[in-house]
């Protein structure tokens, strides 16, 4: 069966849904916000307008993690190649990931790659910046970032040694940090990290999935050497962390305020990520209440809370809720709006240099 790609590119475009396996256990809390079973599973994550494929050891799926637009055969990167100029009009190529993703345990210490780093050695364009947005927690739920102290490689290493023995050998060298709804956090690349247990997350990101993992299990999985290093050897793999990212000034560098940058009668929009944080991508958080909030694009829209109707010149296109998410094509900016029921909030993800 064929599909008229030039037509759907026009308007807001949805998905099928796309969890994506991973090797830690999670989605429990998706219940309460996409409506799935409330159960966690091998599928914590949501993978949102997705054009990047995700990195799975022995996946055979050549399209494992990539976005299936609604109702049709099609993935989201073939759209974008298909129809670029209607998409993301002269842009290169989206230039960001987004997710939802919930973790029932620890996830593994971690750090992603900067662009040198990814071109060096994966030959790719983008590293791996990433930003946070905590939307539900469970019960003492934390997020570990930045060293406690200053560190070294030589005290890292004989960390990554002890690890294989001692499960918790790598927590206790990072900054726990009780994680609340309406958190915000910058990741900038090779800073360590580790999202911790019962954070339901949205996540956006430069479009790779490049993670170097080198402690030795993420719960009771014992990783690979292919998936701690992706191939690389481990002292190469080790120049992904920046060693002096540590102590409260990496809190204060991670954690962010949202800034307020509009309030009108019924809408409140305020900046999570902006230009002055990373020129990776932006996020923003729309309040709306009494009036029509109008959408740019090219970005990716994923309503958190509440309900209401996405419209465009021939009337209303249809209601959206918590849990919905659809991307808005570069032609087709200005010329769709969003109207609260009662109340809606709606995170707004843009690529880089905004729409």
């Amino acid at each position: 069966m064929s599909w008229n790609l030039s037509e759907i590119a026009e308007r807001p475009v949805f998905f099928e849904r796309n969890r994506v396996a991973r090797v830690y256990t999670g989605g429990k809390l998706f219940h309460g916000f996409f409506g799935d079973a409330d159960e966690d599973g091998l599928f914590p994550e949501e993978w949102i307008a997705s054009s990047v494929r995700a990195i799975n050891r022995d996946s055979l799926d050549p399209r494992e993690g990539l976005s299936i637009v609604r109702g049709t055969d099609v993935s989201f990167d073939e759209l974008i190649a298909r129809e670029r100029q209607r998409m993301i009009g002269g842009r290169e190529n989206l230039g960001i990931l987004v997710k939802v993703l919930d973790s029932a345990i620890r996830l593994p210490v971690q750090a992603h790659p900067d662009k040198p780093f990814s071109r060096k050695y994966f030959g790719s364009a983008f590293g791996k910046a990433e930003a946070w947005a905590v939307l539900a927690t469970r019960e003492n739920a934390k997020i570990y970032f930045g060293f406690k102290e200053q560190m070294t490689k030589e005290r890292f290493l004989e960390a990554i040694e002890r690890s294989e023995a001692d499960k918790n050998a790598m927590e206790g060298l990072l900054n726990a940090i009780p994680a609340r709804p309406g958190d915000v956090y910058f990741i900038p690349p090779k800073a360590v990290h580790a999202i911790g247990p019962g954070c339901l997350i949205l996540e956006i990101q430069e479009p790779t999935d490049f993670t170097i993992q080198p402690e030795a299990w993420c719960g009771d999985y014992k990783l690979t050497d292919g998936e701690k290093y992706l191939g690389l050897s481990r002292d190469a793999a080790l120049e992904c962390f920046d060693y002096a990212i540590s102590g409260e000034a990496a809190v204060r560098l991670g954690r962010k305020q949202p800034k307020t940058v509009l309030r009108e009668d019924g809408l409140v929009t305020e900046s999570l990520i902006g230009q002055e944080d990373t020129g990776c991508f932006s996020l923003l958080r729309h309040r709306v209440r009494s009036r029509a909030l109008n959408l740019p694009g090219p970005a990716v829209y994923i309503v958190t809370e509440g309900e209401g109707a996405l419209s465009g010149a021939e009337g209303d296109l249809c209601e959206v809720k918590k849990g919905d998410y659809f991307f808005l094509p570069a032609c087709a900016s200005g010329r769709y709006s969003v109207r609260a029921g009662t109340s809606l909030e709606l995170l707004e993800c843009l690529p880089p240099d905004g729409p």
